[in-house]
């Protein structure tokens, strides 16, 4: 059995495969099944993915950037012309010769070509979209698409018919932290409310910013996980040292990225987490039970992340801060009177378990699973 994956490269596509690769291994643990991956270059993905046994291959992919600029245009030109046509090609004689019994993809542009060569090639196709506002390729992959599993209840522009509503598909291993190891691996101190800040694969540096400006005022209050991204870990890390006073330092654990072993841990320890509003990081929240401030990327194509988070923060689990009215003692003051609350937290928290969908990847691979038998 040969499933072949695809997906844009991002984090966020390359995560749910995961969970659901897992989750088809555990139903269906026999020799002859086989994955492939089959998308743009993307050096952490390609990572991730092969430590999983799923075997990557990379292709030319394009897309259609519509903001008007002269250097947009130009790039626009050159992926319409050149880099889609060549992935075209390229994925076209590797699914011919890879034959494989069905193809899932995650979406995003980098998807595009394994796709309309598998529909050419008459292989049944899937689609998750993870928002609720599906982004311009989802939108035009969909038509190819068997079924098309949906995260929000609400999930615009398809059609009724091919939806499933299953959720995020989330790696089950995700759950598996305590606030002992967490305690040990971060070297919490436990003496105040423990807050995790999550800045997406890549940090958010804008988040950065507005936690330093009042980054003793928090750890006044709060002891503090930050995940600040790999490339802004070192200009996070030397500011830090400049605000903070050494009897604050033990209250501060300042991360890059959190793999796998350790956001498990950070996840069980916090009391609140405040994130950007992808729908990987939401539905982890969720399943997790924990209250949280979004904070939504403005710039997120089809304004999915706004509206993800204010989807999620309809649940009552959730409070949402956009960009714009994001200034720092706003936030700082909204984080006090949380906690001020103890019942809002409880309310939020149970809202969030009560919305989660930890079972998705299971119910993604058991349709895959009873299809191909």
């Amino acid at each position: 059995m040969k499933i072949l994956f695809t997906g844009g490269g991002t984090g966020g596509h390359v995560l749910p495969i995961i969970a659901i690769s897992r989750e088809i291994r555990r139903i269906y643990p026999k020799k002859d099944l086989q994955f492939f991956y089959l998308g743009p270059k993307d050096e952490f993905g390609e990572m991730l993915l092969s430590q999983e046994g799923i075997k990557v291959k990379a292709i030319l992919a394009g897309k259609i950037r519509r903001y008007l600029e002269w250097k947009s245009l130009f790039q626009n030109l050159i992926d319409i012309l050149f880099k889609i046509p060549i992935g075209i090609f390229q994925a076209f004689f590797y699914i011919f010769f890879l034959a494989p019994d069905l193809i899932f993809s995650k979406g995003g542009y980098g998807s595009l070509p394994s796709v309309i060569s598998g529909w050419i090639l008459d292989i049944p196709i899937f689609l998750h979209e993870s928002d609720v506002a599906p982004g311009l390729a989802n939108r035009f992959l969909g038509k190819f698409s068997l079924r098309i599993f949906v995260s929000f209840p609400k999930t615009e522009y398809f059609k009724l018919e091919k939806m499933i509503l299953v959720g995020n598909p989330i790696r089950r291993e995700i759950l598996e932290g305590s606030k002992e190891a967490a305690k040990d691996l971060f070297k919490l101190t436990n003496e105040k409310p423990i807050i995790l800040i999550l800045g997406g694969s890549q940090g958010a540096q804008r988040i950065n910013d507005i936690i330093l400006q009042i980054l003793p005022d928090i750890l006044t209050n709060f002891e503090l996980i930050h995940q600040c991204g790999e490339k802004n870990f070192k200009e996070v890390r030397a500011e830090s040292k400049v605000v903070i006073t050494k009897d604050l330092e033990k209250y501060y654990h300042l991360f890059p990225f959190l793999k796998e072993p350790e956001i498990k841990q950070a996840y069980a320890a916090a009391d609140l987490i405040v994130s950007r509003a992808g729908s990987g990081s939401i539905f982890e929240i969720a399943a997790w039970g924990k209250p949280s401030i979004l904070i939504p990327l403005p710039e997120a194509a089809q304004n999915h992340q706004v509206k993800n988070a204010y989807a999620y923060a309809q649940s009552g689990a959730s409070i949402v801060i956009e960009e714009k009215n994001l200034t720092p003692h706003f936030f700082l003051e909204k984080l006090k009177y949380l906690f001020s609350h103890p019942e809002k937290l409880e309310k939020m928290a149970k809202a969030a378990k009560e919305f989660a969908k930890p079972e998705a990847a299971k119910k993604i691979a058991q349709y895959i699973i009873d299809y191909l038998k």
